[in-house]
């Protein structure tokens, strides 16, 4: 029995790629950091996105932010304090990696650390309206 996908339609041409990711996103159940999504308005009244990440504990060097092909990647690495004696530890040093897949032309603005709240801006693109006109070679 073949796998029907909302992708296998013969009218949606070139979207393995999203397909994949979409399938790779909903296999990556870790909910740490948690993290909030906000819809804010900037400069001119653009809409914005704002991600926030809860990472109490780490500084700034423990923390990276990139962008790779349509995705935007967090990672949060610590490092270990040296010899320490617990008596109880209920805060974990552990690291992550959060990954949020980012629509064509989306950028980020801006990234900032405060109160442990990791915060990163980005922005929304007007998309623009192409139009090509497509000569037909007439054959006969």
């Amino acid at each position: 029995m073949t796998r029907m996908t909302p992708f296998s339609s013969p009218l949606l041409l070139g979207f393995d790629s999203m397909e994949k990711t979409l399938e790779r996103i909903a296999k990556s159940g870790d909910g740490y950091p948690p993290y909030n999504i906000e819809r804010i308005r900037g400069a001119n009244d653009r809409e914005q996105l704002r991600i926030v990440l809860a990472v109490a504990g780490f500084s700034n060097e423990d923390l990276e932010v990139t962008t790779e092909d349509n995705q935007l990647v967090i990672r949060g690495r610590q490092a270990d304090e040296g010899e320490r004696e617990y008596l109880h530890r209920g805060i974990a040093a552990r690291q992550f990696q959060r990954i949020f897949v980012l629509a064509d032309g989306m950028r980020v603005s801006a990234a900032s650390l405060k109160n442990g709240l990791l915060s990163i801006d980005l922005d929304r693109p007007e998309p623009e309206r192409l139009v090509k006109r497509i000569n037909i070679a007439v054959e006969d």
